[in-house]
């Protein structure tokens, strides 16, 4: 067996809301969809996607809770694979009239045994 390869890389997460402002929800069709144009189309090597239940409050102090899609990336420190990342969250926001994208980067450490 070979050695354990380990790599330092960045390990970013986008939390993506389901519920759309003004009333429904973004179907699983239109999820997908989502993923294969957007997503994939910018990390073909890999990426996970995770179900997640959501909650905050909101700007009137009521509790919001909503399903949650999770994007998590691991990936080199790039500027381009940044940016691509930032594209991701931005389509969303757009595509789903989302308030916000939330996203989460964290240094990490990346290993293969």
């Amino acid at each position: 067996m070979p050695p354990a390869v380990e790599e330092a890389i960045v390990a970013d997460r986008l939390f993506c809301g389901r519920a759309i402002p003004g009333g429904g929800s973004v179907s699983d069709e239109e999820w997908d969809t989502f993923v294969r144009e957007v997503v994939a189309a910018r990390f073909p090597d890999g990426f996970t996607v995770f179900t997640a239940e959501g909650q905050w409050r909101g700007r009137d102090g009521a509790i919001v809770r909503e399903p949650v899609m999770v994007i998590e990336i691991l990936h080199p420190f790039d500027r381009e694979l940044d940016r691509k990342i930032a594209e991701i969250a931005d389509e969303y926001r757009r595509r789903f009239r989302q308030d916000a994208v939330m996203r989460v980067t964290m240094p990490a450490r990346m290993e293969f045994r």
